[in-house]
């Protein structure tokens, strides 16, 4: 294959590795072609492994094609005082900006409004997290001109860049940043395409039947045809879908529903914001604007058991929700017509506790699990769309102590298929499609906001 072709998934790469995989043997088969499969193989691929990807789907087709498309830091993660998971959201917020998808991930700025109806108390306490916040941003290493410092904004600064809020109740607010993925389903490509141009077979419409820790059978779903893939270690990377393949896990599928609404219809704010959500501490919605001129408003957390993983249903009660605590804020109530659409996505929480005295899944920390039993797959879940590399390398790293491989995990350092520093990207001419660009020049038109 040309060179310059590597990275391409296509149907003749497809009938190629369908070929090869029908006669040799792998060192890893992953099943999931979400973007925690896709780390998988390319941590393993670029480790010197070789990989076999099988997708039933479409890649990025359930949970990672449905998210807030953030990158964040996991400011509500200190809120709940989990230190050690804000910090590896921070860690690994600064691999992607500036090594690994900086052409994919922008900077977007974030307020947290302070009003009348919130007590003194907890503006300081929004304040106190910020500052904090900003603390591991510095403490990572990631650079204030991709994030700069929290602010503080007058009533006037915060009503310019957020003008649907009501004014009457508007006291001021805090300004800070965060990243923002413009394509979800773009970076789970970017990364398989990655992994492919380094050797690995990459193959969706082929559904794993059954597993074994050292074999899959499965489907190719356009033919029919069967394929038993044989591996020295088999991955379970399949999301919602896990415990499919894994009795032993307590899956709790989380329901995060999103409504779609046009930003003129709020004022095109300049900025995202938070709203709280009454009587939970730590949780709220958010306002999102998005480069296409609409604004995304999230999200639910909701268990739910019944739902398609690939296109999970939006209950009418969702929308009531999410309306109900925005409007709290809104000069103008939004309504049902103003939503033009909607979706959710299922995370794939895991439970930690028994049943009987399980928390609501708003509550199921965040942190990834593998699970790693001799003489069965490992399976890898949980976690969230901007640790998705830490949860990858701890995957193959059970799966190299198995299969006695001792090279050790490269992707800190490898950039995704398109990726150049931020110095050249700033030199590509390119539809304006930065909203944290747009966010940073309105923010400096504000006068005087008070650094934190």
């Amino acid at each position: 294959m040309n060179t310059a072709h590597r990275s391409w998934i296509n149907d003749v790469t497809r009938n190629a590795s369908l070929e090869q995989l029908r006669t040799q043997k792998v060192d890893v088969a992953v099943i999931g072609g979400g973007i925690t499969g896709a780390g998988v193989a390319l941590d393993a691929i670029s480790r010197g492994l070789s990989v076999a990807l099988i997708e039933s789907d479409d890649f990025g087709s359930g949970t990672s094609g449905f998210s807030s498309k953030l990158v964040h830091g996991g400011l509500r993660y200190l809120a709940k005082a989990d230190v050690a998971l804000a910090w590896e959201s921070a860690v690994e917020r600064r691999r992607l900006m500036e090594t690994i998808a900086p052409h994919l991930i922008h900077p977007l700025g974030f307020i947290i409004p302070d009003t009348s109806t919130a007590k003194r108390t907890q503006t300081i306490a929004a304040a106190a997290g910020v500052l904090i916040y900003d603390v591991l941003r510095r403490a990572t290493g990631l650079s204030g001109s991709i994030l700069p410092r929290p602010q503080l904004l007058s009533r006037q600064a915060v009503a310019a860049m957020v003008p649907a809020l009501d004014t009457a109740t508007l006291r001021g607010g805090v300004l800070y940043w965060d990243g923002q993925i413009i394509d979800d389903a773009r970076l789970v490509l970017s990364v398989l395409r990655t992994a492919a141009g380094l050797g690995a077979h990459v193959l969706r419409d082929v559904q794993a039947t059954s597993l074994t820790d050292t074999s899959v059978h499965a489907t190719d779903r356009r033919t029919g045809a069967d394929l038993e893939i044989r591996a020295g270690v088999v991955v379970n990377a399949t999301g919602v879908w896990a415990a499919d393949f894994e009795e032993d896990l307590d899956l709790v599928p989380g329901r995060g529903t999103h409504l779609v609404v046009r930003a003129e219809r709020l004022g095109n704010p300049h900025a995202a914001h938070t709203v709280a959500v009454p009587g939970h501490f730590g949780r709220f919605v958010f306002v999102l604007p998005q480069p296409d001129s609409v604004v995304y408003i999230g999200l639910t957390d909701e268990e739910d058991r019944e739902a398609d993983g690939h296109r999970p249903t939006v209950p009418e009660h969702d929308v009531d929700f999410l309306l109900e605590v925005l409007n709290q804020v809104l000069a103008v109530p939004l309504t049902r017509e103003d939503v033009l659409g909607t979706f959710a996505g299922l995370r794939p929480l895991v439970r930690t506790k028994h049943p009987k005295t399980a928390a609501p899944s708003a509550e199921i920390s965040r942190h990834h699990l593998v699970h790693d039993v001799p003489g069965k797959p490992i399976t890898v879940v949980g976690g969230k769309l901007t640790t998705y590399r830490a949860m990858a390398q701890d995957a193959v790293d059970a799966a190299a102590a198995r299969i006695g491989a001792t090279a050790r995990s490269r992707t800190t350092k490898i950039a995704l298929v398109g990726a150049a520093p931020r110095s050249v990207l700033e030199k590509i001419g390119s539809p304006d499609v930065n909203v944290g660009q747009r966010k940073r020049g309105k923010r400096e038109s504000m006068g005087n906001p008070v650094s934190l």
